[in-house]
């Protein structure tokens, strides 16, 4: 006797499966479905149905038995006797319910084929996730490009000039860029490019500050901008918007 089935498309189970999966008399189950009925119909109309007797059976009568869905077939449940075959009955019907919505949640593919309209709804579907897909891999492109000239240009972080050559761009073109998008700047009167502190702390830029030695024999603090591999990345997609 299988444990679940569909009954005008809802799985349910009867009391009969009910009696022998936890070795009850039916009669003793039947009357605890009665006895209990308003609370099991909070879960929707209890069917009953007759089963008529076996063909060759001698005696006895048609036996009435009850048609419950998953809610109300759990609750019946609770309302035994808690013994180990009652226990071990309730996770087979726990069971065979999900067992039941996993395959109505699968269609027949053979029933599919011969649906135009579902064929329809599923091809649509496949389209979308194509398209969806499509969409992530053009989002991702910056990022692969990105990570491409980071591998090129090293691990650690490099200079401007550097920078450009890895961005495929004259170096003149991303000083400028760099001063535009306020990355960089100079002191009023000064030679040298200096980073801003918000893009330091974002850990774009960093400041390199070497000492160096003139002809004179005097030294010279040299401060440089480095591109970090973050802020290389960084810069991939917005050279990549320009274009």
């Amino acid at each position: 006797m299988e444990l679940v089935t569909l009954n005008a498309g809802q799985p349910v189970t009867t009391s009969l499966a009910i009696a022998a999966g936890t070795h009850n008399e039916h009669a003793s189950v039947i009357k605890l479905v009665r006895s209990y009925l308003p609370d099991l119909e909070e879960f929707g109309l209890v069917r009953f149905e007759i089963r008529p007797r076996l063909p060759g059976q001698h005696g006895g009568a048609d036996v009435e038995y009850a048609v419950l869905n998953e809610q109300q077939s759990t609750l019946l449940l609770t309302y035994m006797r808690n013994s180990d075959i009652v226990r071990s009955f309730k996770k087979a019907l726990v069971k065979a319910f999900f067992q039941m919505a996993q395959q109505r949640r699968q269609p027949d593919p053979m029933q599919v084929l011969n649906d135009p309209a579902a064929m329809r709804s599923l091809l649509l579907g496949y389209s979308e996730k194509v398209l969806a897909l499509e969409d992530q891999v053009e989002a991702m492109a910056p990022k692969v490009q990105a990570l491409a000239r980071i591998a090129e240009a090293g691990a650690g972080a490099v200079c401007i000039t550097n920078a450009a050559k890895a961005l495929q761009m004259q170096p003149r073109q991303l000083f400028s860029l760099l001063g535009q998008r306020r990355w960089i700047y100079k002191r009023p009167g000064g030679a040298a490019w200096l980073a801003y502190q918000d893009k330091i702390q974002s850990g774009v830029l960093e400041h390199k500050v070497t000492t160096v030695s003139r002809s004179d024999g005097t030294e010279k603090v040299v401060e440089q901008v480095l591109i970090t591999p973050k802020g290389l990345a960084k810069l991939a997609e917005e050279v990549r918007t320009l274009h």
